[in-house]
């Protein structure tokens, strides 16, 4: 440590205790069409950023037109940056299975049908999957869901972002009628399930 820092400290210029403030962490999740995953993580307190992109596959066919065949392995899927001093992983898995989408609909979503709308979470530490695990196993032993939840639990290998134009959709485009059938009742279902995380 310099002098001029050990002074600055000393002096209360800088804060101790800045290096040892946790960093932002990622979650990846696929759910269908990933304009309305995108557009409910980003009213989520606590969240930093989210990008919609391609997860599962590999670079050269993560593009819209290809991924949307259905065989390149991809998932729509949205990256979420989130600070974990305000919420969890935890809690963003409970946003993702009962208001983003629907677990147990087997590679579909509402109209969209295809191996790249399945339900999946792709994990980026040994923590994230278990958390993972034991929450499906808890919605299971409970009947949370009346048909049996069909998310697949894999590791991140990859995120590519997808074109700009599927960026913050949702926001760009409020009354696609897309969007107003399929996406916008998800975050009123937020809304009024889970009021102390949206924002």
């Amino acid at each position: 440590m310099n002098k001029l820092f050990s002074a600055m400290l000393a002096l209360g210029l800088v804060a101790a205790s800045a290096s040892a403030a946790p960093a932002d962490q990622t979650a990846v999740f696929a759910g269908g069409c990933f304009w309305g995953v995108d557009a409910v993580f980003k009213h989520v307190k606590g969240v930093t950023d989210v990008v919609s992109g391609y997860a599962g596959g590999d670079a050269d066919t993560a593009h819209y037109d290809q991924v949307s065949n259905g065989d390149t392995g991809h998932a729509e899927s949205v990256r979420v940056h989130f600070d974990p001093q305000q919420v969890s992983y935890q809690q963003l898995l409970q946003v993702f299975f009962n208001v983003a989408h629907d677990p147990t609909e087997l590679n579909r979503q509402g109209p969209d049908t295809g191996t790249q709308y399945r339900s999946a979470i792709f994990y980026t530490s040994n923590e994230q999957m278990k958390i993972a695990q034991s929450y499906i196993q808890q919605l299971t032993a409970t009947h949370a869901f009346s048909s049996p939840i069909v998310t697949q639990i894999v590791p991140l290998q990859q995120f590519y972002p997808a074109e700009d134009y599927h960026q913050n959709y949702l926001a760009l485009h409020p009354y696609q009628p897309y969007i107003v059938f399929n996406d916008q009742p998800k975050l009123n279902r937020f809304r009024a399930q889970f009021p102390a995380l949206y924002q």
